[in-house]
Parts: structure tokens; C-alpha cells; sequence
């Protein structure tokens, strides 16, 4: 299939010579992904879990960074043995079907996530200069279609090492100047899903900013428009561990600890939070200085995170209907501009968009499991790869793959009640169901095959 970089091979970087310093100049693909999971829907999650619970559900945040570093070696490794895009590589080895399922699965996680970010970032906005938020939401609109269309990759990584940096320092700052109890904070390490249900909502969408569909998927995309091969190996292993072990670590820890310390009393209602709320509720306690770090940190993490995940869909699709995936191919140009345009309906949604974030990684988690199966079934084939998945690494697989699906449960559990009275709730439980076979399905045809090839 058709296969379009920003950068041909022979201006791929190389790691054979230099130090730390020649690696960082270096990074990009996995902080492309990385701005989609250093964004607002992770900092809603994250914010409502220490709002709500106090310190009690830290180990998660902290499993968060380690499991999804984990995913992100994982989509990393198969992007690099392969070569080429995940759609592609699916097709050639499970089928034209589950390519599909692939593609709609991703499309319609990051395309939820798309107006539900640009409602984010207009209301922050809004919040910011007093504008009115529909306005903000035409404007950001364009400003997204005109970069990418013009720019493609180079901009939106040019964009996420910017403002993901930006991001992460202003939230570490906001630990010096918010009174955070180490002492207390400690026993959050204990696992507990605190509040049955309703915790395991929010523990959810903690673990879907880091362990999510639309981060496992771009990273092929993301490393081919950087012409990365296998001699790219290390240099990949750098930048995840740099991206999502380091950078989204500390940012979602620093929000979480800034949140537990000062949100989480009986006059700031957790379920009730906005942008606004928030920066309110730390003005008095931390002072204004604190305040004006959250509201631009979360200005900083929406930005980043939509131009990101605008450009999630145009790939998959492109791989699929063997498109160039740059802006030289009209088409690929197109529908980034259509997905950035699109992007502006989400403006129109009603109510706070603190809920509706945590609602929008808690979805993305549910399809997260199936995108996980296919990646490691990918990295155990022997005709996908050239070398299958060492031990260690498919252990590490199965437990998110068995995390990420007991939290996915746990989420459906939950709209399964309001299901016949909330469309919503019907769409989760029916998209959870169809997605849970595929994912079955994938697994009973893996243990097929592989048993197949023992007796041979």
C-alpha cells in the first residue's frame, strides 16, 4: 500500500553516534501520541479521581504512565518490525474484516474525543477572553485545517513537543505552591476502587488517557512520516520512555496530587467541576498564582490534544483506502480539513465538559482492549514479524489487556441500568458488546492458529 512520509528514509534520523542530547533533538512520533494523552480528558479524569476520592486512587494514576508506556513499546515494536502502517499490516495477516473493525473502532473513540476536546478548548477559551465559545470553537476550526492541511506531521510534533512541555512544567510548578501532605498521599498507593461503581468509572478514565485505542493506533503513522525503520529501534525506546513514561508521569501525577491536596473537600462539588470551578476552588487555597497555572495549563493540554487527535482518522482511513498519508495526496489533505472542520459541532454540545471528558476516555477504554489483542497478535506471528515478542513482553501485554478490560467492564457495568432510558448509554453497551466479540473472536482465532502450528 501506499506509503507517503514527510521524511524518506535516507533523512531518517540515525542513533548510531551521539549521546542523550542528539537523541532528544530526535524524538516526535511518540509525542505526537503524547499530546493526545496529555490533554484535558486525561486531566479531567485524573482531577475528578483526587476531587472525589482524595488520594485513594493514586496507585492508578501511577499505574497509568507505566501501563501506558507499556502500549506504546508495544504499537512502537510492531510499527518498527513491520515497517508500515497497522491497518496495512492487519489486512495482509488477519483479513479485510478485521482491518475494518480496526479502523471504525479507532474512528469512532478519536472522533468523539474530537468534539468533546474542541468543546474544551472553546470553553477555555472562552473562559479566558470573555468570547463567546461558539466563536472560539469557528476559529480553532480553521486555524487546525489551515496548519495541518498546509503543514501535516511536522506541525502537529512540532505543536505536541511545544506545548506538552509547556503543559507538564506548568502543572509541576503548581505542586510548589499547592499544600500537598506526602504522608497521606502515600497510603494512595494501596489498590482500591473506592465507591464501587462510580469509582471504577473514574478509575476508568484515569487509565484511559495513557492505555487508549487512538494512541496504540497513530503510533505506526506518526513513525512512518518521520521515516523511521528498524534501525530506529533504540531511538524509539528513547521517545517512549522520554513521551509517556516521563512527560504524561509527571503531568498526570502533579494534577492528581494539586487536586487530592486541595479539591477534594465538602465545598467543591467533584461531579459538578468545570474549567472555571476549578480555578476558582484553587484561588483561595493555593492562591491566584495557582489559579491562573490551571486554567492556562488546561488551554495548553486542549490545544495540544486536539491538533493531535485530528489527525488520527485521516490516517487509519487513508492506510485503508490505500492513500498517500501526507499532504501532497488531495485526499488525505481533505479529510484532515474535513475532521478539523467537524471538530467545531462539538461547541454546540450542552453542559460541562469536565463529565463529558471522563465519559470520552472511559469509551475510548472500552475499544482499547480489541486494538491491544491485534497488536499482540501481530507481534507473536511469525509471518507479521521478523523476531515475535519476547517473554517479558507478552506478559506485560496480557495484564493491560486484563486491566484495561476489567476497568472497561466496570465502565459498562454502569450505563447498563440507564441504557433503555439514555441513548448514550445504549450506544456504550452496544458498542462494548460488539467490540467484546470481535475481541473474543480474535483471541479464539489466535489460539486456533497457534495451536495449529504446534502439532505441525
Amino acid at each position: 500500500m501506499t506509503d507517503v512520509s514527510t521524511e524518506t528514509d535516507a533523512g531518517a534520523p540515525t542513533v548510531e553516534r551521539g549521546g542523550v542530547r542528539d537523541y532528544l533533538s530526535k524524538l516526535g512520533p511518540t509525542w505526537v501520541a503524547g499530546a493526545v494523552a496529555v490533554g484535558p480528558a486525561t486531566m479531567a479524569a485524573v482531577i475528578t479521581a483526587g476531587a472525589s476520592f482524595g488520594y485513594a486512587l493514586l496507585w492508578v494514576v501511577v499505574l497509568s504512565a507505566v501501563l501506558g508506556a507499556t502500549a506504546q513499546y508495544l504499537a512502537m515494536r510492531l510499527g518498527l518490525l513491520t515497517e508500515q502502517g497497522i491497518v496495512t499490516t492487519v489486512e495482509e495477516h488477519l483479513g479485510e474484516t478485521w482491518a475494518w473493525i480496526l479502523v471504525v473502532d479507532t474512528v469512532l473513540a478519536s472522533g468523539l474525543a474530537q468534539l468533546i476536546i474542541m468543546k474544551t478548548v472553546a470553553d477555555v477559551s472562552s473562559t479566558i477572553t470573555g468570547v463567546d465559545p461558539r466563536v472560539w470553537g469557528i476559529v480553532w476550526a480553521l486555524v487546525l485545517a489551515v496548519g495541518l492541511a498546509g503543514g501535516g506531521y511536522h506541525v502537529a510534533e512540532l505543536g505536541a513537543k511545544i506545548i506538552v512541555s509547556a503543559v507538564v512544567l506548568a502543572f509541576v510548578a503548581s505542586i510548589f505552591v499547592v499544600p500537598i501532605d506526602p504522608t497521606e498521599a502515600v497510603t494512595g498507593l494501596a489498590p482500591t476502587i473506592p465507591a464501587g461503581l462510580d469509582g471504577a468509572l473514574v478509575a476508568a478514565g484515569v487509565l484511559g488517557g495513557a492505555v487508549h485505542i487512538t494512541l496504540i493506533t497513530m503510533q505506526s503513522y506518526t513513525m512512518r512520516a518521520r521515516g523511521w525503520t528498524r534501525e530506529q529501534y533504540d531511538l524509539g525506546l528513547f521517545d517512549v520512555g522520554t513521551s509517556m513514561l516521563a512527560a504524561f508521569g509527571l503531568f498526570s501525577l502533579a494534577i492528581f496530587l494539586v487536586a487530592a491536596s486541595v479539591l477534594h473537600t465538602p465545598d467543591v462539588a467533584a461531579g459538578e467541576l468545570d474549567a472555571l470551578g476549578a480555578a476558582e476552588a484553587l484561588g483561595p487555597l493555593a492562591g491566584d498564582y495557582a489559579a491562573t497555572l490551571f486554567l492556562l495549563g488546561l488551554w495548553g493540554a486542549a490545544v495540544s490534544t486536539l491538533g493531535a487527535n485530528t489527525v488520527v482518522p485521516p490516517y487509519l482511513v487513508a492506510d485503508k483506502l490505500d492513500w498517500g498519508r501526507d499532504v501532497s495526496d488531495t485526499r488525505f489533505r481533505a479529510a484532515l480539513v474535513v475532521v478539523a472542520l467537524a471538530g467545531a459541532l462539538g461547541t454546540f454540545l450542552q453542559g460541562a465538559f469536565f463529565p463529558l471528558l471522563v465519559l470520552v476516555l472511559a469509551f475510548g477504554l472500552v475499544g482499547t482492549p480489541f486494538a491491544l489483542a491485534v497488536v499482540l497478535y501481530l507481534l507473536n506471528d511469525p509471518e507479521a514479524v521478523p523476531e515475535t515478542n519476547p517473554l517479558l513482553a507478552n506478559v506485560g501485554a496480557v495484564a493491560l489487556i486484563g486491566i484495561a478490560t476489567v476497568l472497561a467492564v466496570g465502565f459498562v457495568r454502569n450505563e447498563i441500568p440507564t441504557a433503555t432510558s439514555d441513548p448514550l448509554s445504549a450506544v456504550v453497551v452496544g458498542f462494548a458488546a460488539l467490540i467484546g466479540l470481535a475481541t473474543v473472536g480474535l483471541l479464539g482465532k489466535y489460539a486456533f492458529e497457534a495451536g495449529g502450528r504446534a502439532m505441525n
